[in-house]
């Protein structure tokens, strides 16, 4: 019927195995789900510890400031600090370049 051997010894070998395959999933089900919460933890702690605002600091220009972001943007480079409100919105009205990822200028209601 299920292609199982007829006898007992090789059916309950077969019950082992299985029950021991059964094991090591719900193992690695539980340390998914616990990595899965670590991420998640440490996701929110970096969302709540980003600023509202932020500017990227340039050297390879005469201007100090790059690009304007969004706090949390995944395009932010190591080089780049905290911002006002206020400062990004200065900063993109005086013609540092908005992020066109996180748009911070369409947040601001800047009409480019």
């Amino acid at each position: 019927m299920y292609d199982l051997p007829p006898d007992l010894d090789r059916l309950r070998t077969l019950r082992t195995w299985h029950t021991m395959w059964v094991q090591r999933i719900d193992e690695a089900i539980k340390q998914a789900e616990e990595q899965q919460k670590v991420e998640e933890l440490k996701a929110q702690r970096k969302a709540a510890a980003a600023p509202d605002w932020v500017v990227e600091l340039d050297r390879a220009t005469s201007s100090p400031y790059a690009d304007v972001h969004i706090g949390g943007c995944h395009m932010i480079g190591k080089r780049s600090k905290a911002i006002t409100r206020e400062q990004a919105a200065q900063l993109i009205n005086q013609g540092i370049t908005p992020c066109t990822h996180c748009r911070p200028d369409t947040e601001l209601g800047i009409l480019g």
